[in-house]
């Protein structure tokens, strides 16, 4: 089960307006994290070949209704929150933490942390935030 503001994302799968609502929230987020188009398709899980479903996605359209692609979009708007939550006087650091090098990460950034272990990297970054929030 996947939470975005206390909600079970995948309870609602097939709504349209949902979807389209997280597709331009994350979109928005890659354009303040400042990601290339390839990043952002490795951190959704999409191929190298899905570079017109970014634009889709771009556009307003809903995203997928596949389980991975919504748990991964939750799991990204988690770690935007949690970094909000840990510098909530710094935007622009909230913003550029995903791709500074970080020695818990053998200082990989952790966007690379993704693209290398793809959900894994997703569950790894946000347990470390959760755990550097609950200090």
């Amino acid at each position: 089960m996947s939470l975005l503001n206390g909600t079970d994302i995948t309870t609602d799968l097939h709504s349209k307006e949902r979807r389209q609502g997280l597709a331009r929230m994350v979109m928005q987020l890659f354009a303040h994290w400042r990601l290339s188009n390839e990043e952002q398709l490795d951190l959704l899980g999409l191929d190298a070949g899905s570079r017109t479903t970014l634009t889709r996605y771009r556009k307003g359209q809903p995203l997928g209704s596949n389980r991975d692609l919504l748990e991964r979009v939750g799991h990204l708007l988690s770690v935007h929150k949690s970094l909000r939550l840990l510098f909530p006087r710094n935007r622009d650091l909230a913003y550029t933490w995903m791709r500074a090098p970080n020695r818990a990460f053998d200082n990989l950034t952790p966007v690379q942390v993704v693209r290398q272990y793809g959900f894994a990297g997703l569950l790894m970054l946000r347990s470390y935030l959760d755990e550097a929030r609950g200090r």
